[in-house]
């Protein structure tokens, strides 16, 4: 009896300390991510990109980190300030993350006689954990609505 008990303790030891790794804050990391594109740090935004990071944006699909560092990141980074979200919905495990939901941009003018404009539309991060236990990015999907000229 002696026996069972000490077995039975320490099998719920262990299956209370192997459950014990956190998931991640997927809000912490879509901030980070958020707070490195409206200081227009390209270096930081691509750190965080996976490998094999996809993005989607209508019909617009780009695959791998040097395609999207390329013609998302260092393309458009210039063109928008004042990054926003609003989450509708979120969810976390040990591997996956993921955040959906609404954004808002300032679309700066693209010559001197242009208006500044608003953008606005849906949004989808989905983050993945790596073997080395960093969380990057691994998949982003756009669906914008018209840009629209902002009142000023």
């Amino acid at each position: 009896m002696r026996s069972f008990l000490l077995s039975l303790i320490i099998a719920v030891t262990l299956a209370s300390c192997s459950g014990n790794e956190a998931a991640v804050n997927v809000q912490e990391l879509n901030q980070q991510f958020i707070s490195a594109w409206n200081n227009k740090d390209s270096d930081k935004l691509i750190s965080m990109l996976a490998d094999d990071v996809h993005f989607l944006q209508g019909e617009v699909h780009y695959n791998g980190k040097t395609e999207v560092s390329d013609k998302w990141v260092r393309e458009t980074i210039g063109t928008i300030t004042d990054l926003k979200t609003n989450t509708v919905s979120s969810g976390t495990d040990k591997t996956i993350a993921y955040e959906a939901g609404t954004f808002s941009v300032d679309v700066l003018p693209a010559g001197p006689n242009e208006p500044h404009a608003v953008g606005e539309g849906n949004f989808m991060l989905l983050w993945k954990k790596g073997e080395n236990g960093e969380w990057k990015l691994h998949y982003a999907q756009l669906e914008d609505l018209p840009v629209m000229v902002k009142n000023q």
